[in-house]
């Protein structure tokens, strides 16, 4: 059986211009590769093509006018973005993504003909189905810290990335490794998919007797349906 192996992974992560999966850009696109030799980061800083607005700034540290003269254009860092993950795929790599239904969102609103083909680990959502009633946020600072996780320096791509695949072996190696062990990397992406999406739809219904707003209450996963 071809179960997840968190030695062998790409861990990625994006810092966009926006917390909306269907407007955003990227700003910063985090890849790192782990493997039996170590990790492997590569990071690119993108232009955007856009303003970046100040509360993004805010959050990855990020200006207009630092991505304007330094990054790359933004097509490039798309199109380098996804042939690194489509490739990790070809040769047999997992790919990690903390809260993938946003990052992927992203890569197939800039890119339409982008789509899972290969196997993807969301720490996020093994977190949040497999401890479903710990009291908290899940943020990746917080999750890294309930699992006594390093993270070096909360949303800077790498850094992110990096905290991620670390949080993601600490799951399959220790706190669910046998939940996650026993099921084939098949199996493993029927199980987040269909979890989150009964997770989410428990979330609606409270929203709903709260006389909440639902609407905006997002059930797919790894990729988000308008």
């Amino acid at each position: 059986m071809n179960s997840f192996d968190p030695t062998k992974v790409l861990s990625f992560d994006l810092e966009t211009t926006s917390a909306n999966p269907f407007e955003a850009r990227i700003v910063t696109s985090a890849l790192v590769r782990i493997d039996a030799q170590g990790a492997h980061p590569t990071e690119l800083l993108a232009d955007p093509g856009v303003e970046i607005p100040e509360a993004a700034a805010k959050v990855h540290g990020i200006s207009t006018e630092y991505a304007r003269e330094h990054g790359k254009p933004h097509a490039e860092v798309l199109a380098h973005t996804i042939d690194a993950i489509r490739q990790a795929w070809d040769q047999g790599y997992c790919l990690v993504v903390y809260n993938a239904a946003y990052d992927l969102t992203v890569l197939n609103q800039l890119e339409p003909s982008f789509y899972v083909t290969g196997p993807v680990y969301d720490p996020f959502v093994m977190d949040k189905v497999l401890d479903p009633y710990r009291k908290g946020k899940r943020t990746l600072s917080d999750v890294c810290e309930h699992y006594h996780v390093k993270i070096d320096n909360a949303h800077e791509a790498t850094s992110d990335a990096l905290a991620a695949a670390r949080v993601a072996w600490k799951q399959a190696k220790q706190v669910f490794a046998e939940e996650i062990g026993s099921k084939s990397l098949d199996q493993l992406m029927e199980f987040q998919a269909v979890q989150y999406f009964e997770s989410q739809q428990r979330f609606a219904e409270y929203l709903k007797q709260q006389g909440k707003d639902a609407s905006t209450v997002n059930t797919s996963w790894p990729m988000q349906s308008r």
